[in-house]
């Protein structure tokens, strides 16, 4: 086949003899860039990769498995031969004019394969629709394999899906359109640029490796001014978090304030990225008194700091501190990933204490019941099997999290950066989530063992006195006050039948909405942007088992966002108004200007305050 000549006004494809001669030159100029910085690395001494012996124990298991049913693997064989000749079929009608149809298609939220010629071009279609294929039928192979225990069918589906993602044609340089259309226009700059890029990367990366895929100093994002730009102030601060509150949007405010408690691994701007997608700067639209834990990075002197602290001198801190500033008695509080686990054991504490002061939860991405954990149950493994490294080390496990992040999200959070920087050329292009999701804490080294050992591994949060915190054996069934849970359909974090499943497990009322998306878009999913959906089902009480919940649930458009909003102000006292409450105006005065300083990660104060 004979592709179309390409030209500076189209967008049509390159003639084969224009790619070769780019590539020939290309590889000619990458091979004595890679032989000078091969040189330079060995003066340096090398560098050996550890043996991953557990993951290839688990696909030992997973052959094993496979070959266990050997008409199961025929006849998955023959299912993948049955699809790739209908694709023969199909694209030859195609070829000869005649009516057709796509054997395979991606999903429409699958962003790597918009390029037109990927449905314009006919070899670029059957690349495409030959990968998806295969794709699929690899994942199935791998689901149905027999006599795996879950925590090794989690391990190697979460490793196959990786693998299928790294290998699609998009992140390869002859079989990605928009890469063969730069190369020949650019006569190969893009490529050279793209490797200086990539051993610019690797020189640096240290221990991350390729993974680290952070925004580049040339047009980075800056917070308080591309990022966290909301207007608000510190109004409280000790060696674990700061406290900031926003100013008022309107002469008025809901009487309740509402506090944010997001994960103690990431930077709390997730839900004040831009002004488009702010969360704290909507719901201070939406008149709420809003404040937000910024959490420390800590360093080696909260080595020893436990969950306990985190409870104590973390969350009920900043309810202590929200009471103070507002005069209020009653708050609305709101948990994100792990930090709704925190808040949800937090809420169980107050409970045994009688402490009345929360007025209602939200829980977003959050799982309580931990006995099937997603694709995250890995990293649990590995830092389990971790316990003998040193604090220092362990100490840098934000980072790491935050690349295991990335890995759950591969398509959107890595590749696209590899094409777009590696294969193209370009400047790395800010994106307010991946420049939050490298944005990591680290943790101190007591807190990750308890987190990981007593919930992850043990499952214990759900059991009532399953662990004791700051005296108290917690029970969450005692946790009676009215709880909004938001999870997403396609989270692999936190994946939504486990959330559904912590759900049912305080003894107050409780919504549950499903969103749609993932774990961070379909958490910061503005109103104006009116995508993605959710769904919500109106039983009382809510379907035992989750598919239950799904099939009699009703689709909705938009942004779950207005239905917390009502969902919030239904409950007691929810809509009665107050003067506007400015920052610093009562016993907690203003600090520092928000996002304020740990944020920034310039550390924690000497002493606490």
């Amino acid at each position: 086949m004979t592709l179309p000549p390409a030209s500076a006004q189209d967008r049509s494809l390159p003639a084969p003899a224009e790619v070769a001669n780019s590539y020939l030159e290309v590889a000619q100029r990458a091979s004595r860039l890679l032989r000078r910085h091969m040189k330079k690395t060995a003066r340096k001494g090398l560098w050996f990769p550890s043996e991953e012996f557990e993951l290839a124990k688990a696909f030992m298991d997973l052959s094993a498995g496979v070959l266990a049913s050997p008409y199961r693997l025929a006849q998955t064989q023959m299912a993948v031969m049955r699809d790739h000749i209908q694709l023969w079929q199909q694209s030859t009608l195609r070829r000869m004019g005649m009516p057709f149809h796509a054997v395979a298609s991606p999903d429409a939220d699958d962003l790597r394969f918009d390029d037109e010629a990927w449905e314009d071009n006919f070899l670029f279609d059957f690349i495409k629709q030959s990968y998806l294929i295969t794709a699929r039928h690899l994942q199935q192979a791998v689901a149905r394999a027999e006599g795996l225990d879950e925590t090794t069918q989690q391990r190697v589906t979460a490793l196959t899906r990786k693998y299928i993602d790294a290998l699609s044609p998009t992140n390869f340089a002859l079989t990605n359109p928009e890469v063969l259309r730069a190369t020949v226009e650019s006569k190969g700059k893009n490529l050279l640029k793209g490797l200086k890029h990539l051993l610019k990367d690797l020189a640096a990366g240290d221990e991350q490796g390729l993974a680290r895929l952070l925004p580049g100093k040339s047009g980075g994002l800056r917070l308080g001014e591309d990022l966290a730009s909301t207007p608000g102030k510190v109004i409280y601060q000790n060696e674990l978090l700061q406290l900031i509150q926003y100013q008022p949007a309107g002469s008025h405010q809901h009487r309740k304030p509402l506090l944010i408690v997001p994960p103690w691994i990431n930077k709390y701007y997730l839900f004040d990225l831009r002004e488009s997608n702010s969360f704290v700067r909507w719901a201070s639209e939406q008149g709420f008194t809003t404040f937000i834990i910024s959490w420390v990075d800590p360093d080696p002197r909260l080595a020893q700091k436990s969950f306990s602290d985190y409870l104590v001198d973390g969350v009920l801190a900043a309810i202590d501190a929200v009471e103070q500033a507002t005069g209020e008695k009653q708050i609305d509080l709101v948990g994100y990933c792990l930090g709704g686990t925190l808040l949800m054991a937090t809420l169980a504490w107050m409970a045994a204490h009688r402490d009345k002061r929360a007025a209602s939860a939200t829980f977003l991405g959050t799982l309580i019941d931990f006995s099937e954990p997603g694709e995250l149950a890995t990293l649990a493994d590995a830092a389990a099997a971790a316990k003998s490294k040193t604090t220092r080390s362990r100490d840098r496990n934000g980072a790491k999290l935050a690349n295991t992040y990335r890995m759950l999200r591969a398509n959107d959070l890595i590749w696209s950066f590899v094409v777009n920087n590696y294969l193209l050329g370009r400047e790395r292009f800010p994106l307010e989530q991946l420049h939050w999701n490298a944005d990591a804490t680290r943790m101190p080294t007591a807190l990750h063992r308890f987190y990981v050992e007593n919930f992850y591994l043990g499952n214990k949060l759900c059991q009532p006195g399953g662990i004791s915190l700051a005296g108290v054996d917690i029970d969450v069934s005692r946790v009676k006050l009215p709880c909004y849970f938001l999870a997403t359909i396609e989270d692999h974090i936190a994946p939504w039948k486990s959330a559904y499943s912590g759900a049912q497990l305080p003894a107050g009322p409780v919504k549950f909405v499903l969103g749609g998306s993932g774990h961070l878009a379909g958490t910061i999913n503005p109103p104006a942007a009116m995508q993605h959906g959710y769904w919500t089902n109106a039983s009382s009480p809510l379907p035992e088992q989750a598919d239950n919940f799904l099939t009699g649930a009703t689709r909705h458009h938009g942004s779950w966002w207005p239905d917390w909003q009502q969902w919030l102000l239904a409950q007691a006292d929810g809509s009665s108004l107050v003067v506007a409450r400015q920052p610093g105006e009562r016993a907690l005065k203003a600090i520092e200007d928000a996002p304020g300083s740990y944020a920034a990660g310039r550390g924690i104060p000497p002493a606490a305050d």
